[in-house]
């Protein structure tokens, strides 16, 4: 089975270092920030499974 993570606020600090212990856990991580050069810039240091998406999740329609 494989697993996936969506880590918001994953741009940077506490949310950026969540993602990355996921991904050194297994976890193929969507790295969701509402910057989307901090979001690339992480999911290209995760590297392999990581998948960078802008949204803004107190944004109910920018969510969907």
């Amino acid at each position: 089975m494989s697993r996936s993570a969506i880590v918001t606020g994953a741009g940077s600090g506490i949310g950026r270092a969540t993602a990355q212990r996921l991904a050194a856990d297994g976890y193929g991580v969507t790295v969701a920030d509402i910057n989307a050069e901090a979001a690339q810039a992480a999911a290209e240091g995760i590297g392999a499974g990581a998948l960078a998406v802008t949204c803004d999740v107190s944004n109910e329609a920018a969510v969907e």
